[in-house]
């Protein structure tokens, strides 16, 4: 059955939002950087904020809000995924649950692996939660290999955690890469990690946005191991664009890492802000199944069209079509434009990427691509940065 992509809003309308977004560079600068989205929100959501608007609830999140169980249907229907809700305890965003399951298992001083390129506050989240960072980066895929993927350096995580790293704090999907691990790979790092008494905590908010094709692998469902060591940190919030409501889930599948969220202070639950329960809720609900649906199209098509207008335009950059998320992680070395190319495209061609070295030391010459938005945008911000390089 075809599926008609999500419509991203127009500019103008998009330019009267107030976020990160749309208010950090000047109205001349097309923004694809920061992970927002360009398209409506599902009609569930709107009707759900726009009840408790009208009913003025806007106190504090209840104990149990409703939005573990709606998960729970979410990842079944959506993953083969079957989780207890009794073992869902929500926070205030992902980092928030990533910062405290850190301090949960890990001593002051403790080193936690990371996969770099990898999403920015994960080098500070681990000091935050008073730990050091142990970088072993993704292996990349090799440059003649057009299918390649990242893969996890499980040699070098072993080595890592036999040298006495405590933790893996691991990105799946990848952020900024798009990879999606598989169920093989996941395996064996829980092997790993329990071999040598670790724990791993998975972001795995852009999990809702893997593409056709590609099979989603939740930590927690990759085998026996994982459910015993692994903690799943997640939320509504990338794919249907509701950072700004502040709601996470910290999700575990055995009695003793269970028992470890259950004693997280108080606090750590009522940063939950009850309009991203509420917009979680019905985000994971049946009901936003379509327009899900249609925005997986919209990226679908959108991932594969950047492909194109790069190969037209900008020739010499490497890019690999992502397996999920709406961001892509493309290599602009060539074009001798420096470690940070973001900044000569923001200044002269007017469009802000994200800045690749933000990732770790291997972003050096790379910028990150937010293709959340209409084709129409995509287009022009590629065209400006072709007539930058034919200059």
């Amino acid at each position: 059955m075809s599926v008609t992509p999500l419509r991203a809003l127009p500019l103008d309308e998009l330019r009267q939002r107030s976020s990160s977004k749309w208010r950090t560079y000047p109205a001349d600068i097309l923004p694809l950087f920061v992970a927002e989205t360009d398209f409506p929100l599902a009609p569930a959501i709107s009707a759900a904020l726009e009840r408790a608007v009208r009913l003025g609830d806007t106190g504090y999140t209840p104990p149990d809000p409703g939005i573990a169980r709606a998960f729970a249907g979410f990842a079944e229907r959506r993953f083969g995924w079957t989780v207890d809700p009794t073992r869902v305890r929500t926070t205030g965003d992902v980092m928030i649950g990533v910062v405290e399951l850190l301090r949960a298992v890990t001593s002051p001083g403790d080193r936690v692996v990371i996969t770099p390129p990898v999403y920015p506050p994960f080098f500070d989240t681990v000091i935050e939660a008073g730990a050091e960072v142990e970088r072993v980066p993704l292996v990349p895929p090799s440059p003649d290999d057009a299918g390649g993927r990242w893969r996890l350096d499980l040699p070098g995580i072993e080595a890592a955690l036999a040298a006495g790293a405590r933790a893996v704090l691991l990105c799946n999907p990848h952020n900024p890469t798009g990879t999606v691990h598989t169920r093989d790979d996941l395996a064996e790092l829980a092997r790993i990690a329990a071999r040598h008494g670790a724990a791993v905590v998975s972001d795995e908010i852009h999990s809702p946005l893997v593409h056709p094709g590609v099979r989603f692998t939740p930590f927690l469902d990759a085998s026996e191991e994982a459910a015993r060591i692994g903690y799943a940190v997640t939320s509504a919030s990338k794919a249907f664009n509701l950072a700004g409501l502040k709601c996470a889930l910290m999700v575990t599948a055995d009695e003793r890492t269970a028992a470890v969220v259950k004693a997280l202070p108080w606090e750590v639950e009522w940063r939950t802000g009850l309009f991203g329960a509420l917009a979680g809720i019905a985000a994971f609900s049946p009901e936003s199944d379509e327009w899900l649906d249609g925005l997986h199209a919209a990226l679908d098509d959108n991932r594969r069209l950047l492909a194109d207008l790069l190969a037209e335009h900008v020739p010499a950059a490497r890019y690999r079509i992502p397996d999920a998320g709406f961001l892509a992680w493309v290599d602009l070395t060539e074009l001798g434009w420096g470690d940070n190319p973001a900044a000569k495209i923001r200044r002269e061609a007017k469009v802000a990427f994200h800045i690749g070295p933000y990732f770790g030391t291997e972003g050096a010459g790379h910028v990150r691509i937010n293709f959340g938005c209409s084709p129409e945008v995509l287009r022009e911000a590629v065209e400006r940065v072709g007539a930058l390089v034919r200059r």
